[in-house]
């Protein structure tokens, strides 16, 4: 059994993407006032805060990607904040400027990632509306390191026909070939048809065959090493009641049940991968346990084995396997969720290349005393003072590697690290002067019914704003099967207030995941009852701590966070002098049946879906409440708010309301400069509308 020490995300290789960071952000394209003053009187010689701008223009390098033989560097760039493209180096004339490749007609390039030495697959992002339905649509292509020839993941070099797409599978021991997982496709009349099948695709003549029909019963196929689909899910019901069922196929060809598991018991068995042995399988289960740990189990014989990695603290998440052609399929490390997302390393190479990257870049620790949430035993981790840097990108031979530099307080940062040297590659925002953010650390509270609540903290900086207390945002994540990191935060909700003398609580409540069961399990139906009192509680704990100011505390939330900002100006406790609801439900019946994306998800959080429904409650709303809202929202439609304001409005209480053009509900669905006006918008609220003479 392997323990976690401090590491990073993963990356080419990993079997599974990270958590979401949030569920969503937001976007504005509405005219907005002015920035109102800063909120705390700053030191005369005190440096003045990066502006709305300087968060919301489109990143200078992004999403940067290493071919496998380490020759070629891809990444998205943008010179002017505004459109993006693609940028090609040579990692042997990194002192040559790179090659660009523009996206065109296709839109907006929102991702580039090598699938060959030679080829990159690329994914756009469109706006599209059908019939009075507006929302976005990402389309799949593959070209060359010249952008002289574009397929879709039909193989066709017709643009207007693209797919919607991922690669499942680089197939890196075949030259010209790559596995693709099609959402939906269009039909020869121009219609969009589901499809979920996987197919070959050769990069360079075009051809596809399909090699595993997708259906609406099964979804999260896997494939062993032999690149055979193994494993697959479904959704099924009993007595109404939704359960998941693990399928996989044994070693003589026969698919059959090996386990399930019921949302509403939250014991979750998943096959995450396999091994290079075909009859073994790597499982990430929490039965009977409060943290999900990684298991090898034994398919022929339906046996679960050892646990093979788990951590004290935190859930495990992922088996990472190399997607090299020289050792394909080897067990690297193992993924978990920390304070950040993190990655324990078992491979010796890249365990050291982690390491030295690290020392290089002037990595420092500081000790964490945590008590677990489930047991209430007391210990202690480290976690990174400031920044961290992981290994986010690597070569075959290992000798070459991406590494990201980041942190609460720190802007992506990538470099180029090869025979022991760092290059730096580009820094995300390099206009922002970072001397006036805040320090983020991980806290602990306890709620009134004594369950510790994890949060993290931001702080302005005392030599510009003293020690306090603060002006305070409580900003609860969206989800609510969700939870925040200590990372980089793009949206600018905790930096930017920060910069402005506000102290930002992320309170992870009940109902947050990744934090273990209990955590998870105590917000099932506690929607606006106990959810919204750990929002309440933390909000009292600052002003115990010394660092909220109480007359000046308010709530701003998105998505599930909008609910609970709804909430907030519904709850007669006084704490809140105003709140700020993006995107949020406002009725929980309309939700369960409507909202959360797709069908599964539906039926994954319904059994903890109860609660109070702020829209049956408004003419409770005590405090002012600024709502904004997209109207291409497909996750949580717009006529959620507007139906809270017309309450609001009949009422007669005081609210401010902005509908946002072409506005999607995730961050993939925000477009260059739509941050800054976000940020703007509530700065000026915040000062001029939040309670008596703002906050």
């Amino acid at each position: 059994m392997i323990s976690a020490a401090d590491g990073r995300k993963s990356l080419r290789g990993a079997t599974v993407k990270p958590l979401f960071h949030y569920l969503c952000m937001a976007a504005l394209t509405a005219t907005v006032g002015a920035a109102a003053p800063a909120a705390v009187a700053q030191t005369p010689a005190a440096p003045k805060p990066p502006s709305a701008d300087a968060f919301g223009r489109q990143p200078a390098i992004d999403g940067v990607s290493l071919s496998p033989d380490g020759k070629h560097i891809a990444a998205l760039v943008s010179a002017d904040g505004v459109d993006a493209h693609i940028a090609i180096w040579s990692t042997t004339a990194m002192d040559k400027p790179p090659y660009r490749i523009g996206c065109g007609q296709r839109s907006d390039c929102v991702g580039v990632d090598f699938v060959k030495n030679d080829r990159i697959a690329v994914t756009v992002r469109q706006l599209i509306t059908v019939g009075s339905v507006k929302s976005h649509s990402f389309r799949f292509f593959t070209t060359d390191l010249e952008g002289k020839t574009w397929r879709n993941a039909d193989g066709d070099l017709d643009q207007s026909a693209a797919a919607s797409a991922d690669v499942m599978d680089s197939l890196p021991k075949d030259p010209q070939n790559i596995l693709v997982v099609i959402y939906e496709r269009k039909s020869p009349n121009g219609s969009t048809i589901p499809d979920g099948g996987i197919y070959r695709l050769n990069l360079y003549t075009g051809s596809k065959s399909r090699i595993y029909q997708g259906s609406d019963k099964f979804f999260s196929s896997r494939m062993d090493y032999a690149k055979e689909v193994r494993a697959r899910q479904s959704l099924e019901f009993e007595n109404g009641n939704a359960y998941f069922v693990q399928w996989i196929r044994d070693s003589k060809g026969n698919w059959a049940e090996h386990f399930r598991w019921y949302p509403k018991e939250r014991e979750e068995s998943e096959l995450i991968g396999f091994s290079r042995d075909p009859n073994i399988a790597y499982i990430r289960s929490n039965k009977g346990r409060d943290k999900a740990a990684i298991y090898e189990y034994d398919i022929d014989a339906r046996k679960l084995g050892e646990i093979i990695f788990e951590t004290k603290f935190f859930d495990a998440r992922s088996a990472i396997r190399s997607g090299s052609a020289v050792d394909e399929g080897e067990l690297l490390g193992f993924s978990y969720a920390g304070e950040t997302s993190k990655v324990y390393w078992t491979d010796p190479a890249l365990a050291a290349l982690a390491k030295g990257a690290r020392e290089a870049l002037g990595v420092k620790t500081v000790p964490v005393q945590w008590t677990d949430i489930a047991s209430g035993e007391k210990g202690k981790f480290s976690t990174a003072d400031g920044f961290d840097a992981y290994i986010s990108g690597w070569s075959d031979d290992r000798k070459y590697a991406i590494i990201t530099k980041t942190g609460a307080r720190q802007p992506d940062e990538y470099y180029l690290l090869t025979d022991g040297k760092l290059t730096l590659l580009g820094k995300t925002r390099p206009w922002l002067d970072t001397t006036t953010l805040g320090d983020t650390r991980l806290v602990e509270y306890p709620a009134r019914d004594g369950l510790m609540i994890p949060g993290f903290l931001t702080t302005p900086r005392k030599e510009i704003y003293g020690a306090g207390p603060y002006p305070t945002i409580i900003l609860p994540h969206g989800g609510p099967w969700a939870r925040d990191y200590m990372n980089w935060d793009f949206s600018g909700w905790t930096q930017y207030f920060a910069a402005r003398g506000y102290a930002v609580l992320q309170p992870q409540y009940r109902g947050s995941r990744g934090w273990g069961q209990k955590l998870w399990r105590a917000g099932d139906a506690e929607w606006g009852l106990k959810m919204q009192d750990d929002k309440d509680d933390g909000a009292k704990w600052l002003i115990a701590q010394g660092v909220a100011a109480p007359d000046r505390i308010a709530m701003h939330g998105y998505s599930y966070g909008g609910y609970a900002a709804m909430m907030a100006s519904i709850r007669p406790n006084g704490i809140y002098q105003c709140a700020v609801a993006g995107a949020g439900v406002a009725s929980l019946e309309k939700f369960r049946t409507q909202a959360l994306g797709n069908r599964i998800q539906r039926e994954y959080q319904r059994p903890s879906l109860a609660g109070l429904s702020p829209v049956d409650l408004v003419k409770d709303v005590s405090i002012p409440i600024f709502l904004y809202h997209g109207d291409r929202d497909t996750n949580v439609d717009e006529g959620e708010s507007t139906r809270f304001v017309g309450g609001l409005k009949s009422a007669g209480k005081p609210y401010k309301f902005l509908s946002i053009p072409d506005m999607g509900h995730e961050a993939n669905k925000w477009e260059a400069g739509q941050v800054a006006q976000v940020l703007t918008a509530i700065e000026s609220y915040l000062v001029n509308d939040c309670g008596p003479g703002g906050l």
